[in-house]
């Protein structure tokens, strides 16, 4: 192609394209226009679905204060029969210093006897009383709640230190019936008598020191009665097994001598609430008592010894001011070592007879914060020491005082000092003082 034609080529070319520009444009500008138009009509359904939001002006104002974000609060999980269920539990450290040895040492239940090595000071470190926990609720009906809780911790003995044994506190189930006020609980759980927990760190709770009452396998009955706009009474009765000592008689067969005998344990107890010095914080005076039967064989031909255990219990809470509560307890009785009295002491097994206790506990709080509370106490078993065998534990006190701080709601401190004295008929007493601290983490 010489270069006239080439030249009328690219006039050509040129000239086309000039003429297709125009309807190019014109393709183009109505293709973003009703593209435009589609996006702003799919925005505009979109606003009318999703609910209106602060502006970003005011979500970016640094000025305004920044609200802290609280924990929310664990949620049940529902299993297919459409009980929900919710975990709960702590993991617990306790480590304690005694001037000399307190039996058994990871807990404090007395002083034990001065001889030899005994009268060494020790420490006591320990996971055992870590817990967990499933607390269960419904299906409920029209009428009734059901519920119930399993619960474990690993102050057992049937373990090693580091390779402890899962411990069944609580194992039960609970149907109330709201409109009449009246409950069943069937299962494992706290006894009817001596309801109170003294306000101690220890996780013994004052046992053999002047608290009694335990944990038992039991059916109970409760109803509940309003006396005053305020005001409550409720009655309360158990039927629960009776756990008595290992028949050691020469020559008999050793049975437990609680599950020989012909009845259960009968629980009762009796509670009246209204608030008195403070508003809103209602006081309790209750009354309570046990009675059961040990059946201890003499010789193998079926000759036997019933002996009674029983006791007779009265318990006080009452708040002083909004801050302060003063709380305590008094019992008395005869083979109380099922329920932690008598120092643990519930039969002569020289005399096959009853060993007679009373004592009781007293304790004082003072929650200066939501997150600190202050505690001091006292408390006091003391046996009759004409049941008692030569060496055995004739009186046992002890003295405490505690401060708990939670850090955070889940993260807990608590420091306690206790004093302990234990005597020993016709041998030498014996006391230790007890430092002893905690740390939790609740969830």
């Amino acid at each position: 192609m010489n270069a006239r034609g080439k030249f009328r080529y690219t006039l050509l070319l040129a000239g086309s394209l000039c003429t297709a520009a125009p309807s190019f444009a014109a393709e183009t500008a109505e293709t973003v226009e009703t593209r435009i138009s589609r996006l702003e009509q799919e925005l505009a359904e979109l606003k009318a679905l999703v609910p209106n939001r602060p502006a970003a002006a005011e979500t970016t104002n640094t000025s305004a204060p920044v609200k802290k974000v609280e924990p929310s609060a664990p949620l049940p999980v529902s299993i297919g029969s459409g009980v929900n269920v919710q975990l709960y539990g702590f993991a617990r450290f306790d480590g304690s210093y005694d001037t000399g040895q307190i039996y058994p040492g990871n807990i404090a239940l007395w002083a034990q006897p001065k001889s030899g090595s005994s009268n060494d000071s020790e420490w006591n470190l320990t996971a055992g009383a870590t817990r967990i926990g499933l607390n269960l609720s419904g299906p409920d009906t029209e009428s009734m709640k059901l519920s119930g809780n399993i619960e474990f911790d690993f102050l057992t003995s049937v373990s090693t230190e580091n390779n402890q044994a899962p411990r069944l506190r609580h194992g039960y189930l609970k149907a109330y019936w709201p409109a009449s006020d009246f409950s069943i609980v069937a299962g494992q759980t706290w006894d009817l008598v001596s309801s109170l927990i003294p306000f101690v760190d220890d996780p013994a709770l004052m046992w053999s020191a002047g608290n009694i009452g335990s944990r038992h396998t039991q059916l109970r009955l409760t109803k509940g009665f309003s006396t005053a706009e305020k005001s409550r009474v409720e009655l309360a009765v158990a039927a629960s097994r009776t756990i008595g000592e290992k028949n050691t008689t020469s020559g008999v067969l050793a049975t437990d001598t609680g599950k020989d005998a012909n009845i259960p344990t009968i629980q009762g107890r009796v509670a009246w609430s209204a608030p008195l010095l403070v508003d809103n914080q209602p006081a309790t005076l209750a009354f309570s008592g046990h009675y059961g039967q040990e059946e201890w064989d003499t010789n193998n031909t079926g000759n036997h010894k019933t002996l009674d255990s029983w006791s007779c219990n009265m318990e006080l809470s009452m708040p002083i001011c909004k801050k302060m509560t003063l709380a305590g307890e008094y019992f008395t009785g005869s083979n109380l070592d099922d329920y932690w009295g008598g120092i643990n002491q519930g039969v002569n097994t020289g005399t096959v007879k009853e060993i007679r206790s009373n004592g009781g506990w007293a304790a004082l709080r003072y929650t200066s914060s939501p997150s600190t509370s202050f505690s001091i106490g006292a408390g006091v078993d003391n046996p009759n020491d004409n049941d008692l065998a030569v060496g055995a534990r004739s009186r046992n006190q002890s003295i405490f005082a505690n401060v708990i701080n939670k850090i955070t709601p889940n993260f807990i401190l608590g420091l306690q000092l206790s004093d302990w004295k234990t005597d020993y008929k016709n041998a030498a007493g014996s006391n230790a003082l007890r430092a002893q601290s905690s740390l939790t983490y609740k969830f």
